[in-house]
């Protein structure tokens, strides 16, 4: 079940918003390749975290963003 932002796995619940929203659009591109919810998931943090460290800039423009 793809998800959208509003809408997410429960395990981002205690995430940052910033951080919530970008894993939520990659957990969604990685579900349409591998189909796998939990693979989906922890790939979309993982990834989101990791875009997060290398583009720090990002996290302040999405903190003022929303």
């Amino acid at each position: 079940m793809p998800w959208y932002y509003g809408d997410y796995p429960p395990s981002y619940k205690n995430q940052p918003k910033y951080l919530r929203d970008k894993a939520t659009g990659i957990a969604n591109e990685v579900l349409k390749d591998s189909g796998d919810e939990g693979i989906a998931i922890a790939t979309g943090l993982k990834r989101a975290r990791q875009y997060f460290a290398d583009h720090p800039e990002e996290k302040e423009y999405s903190k003022s963003k929303y």
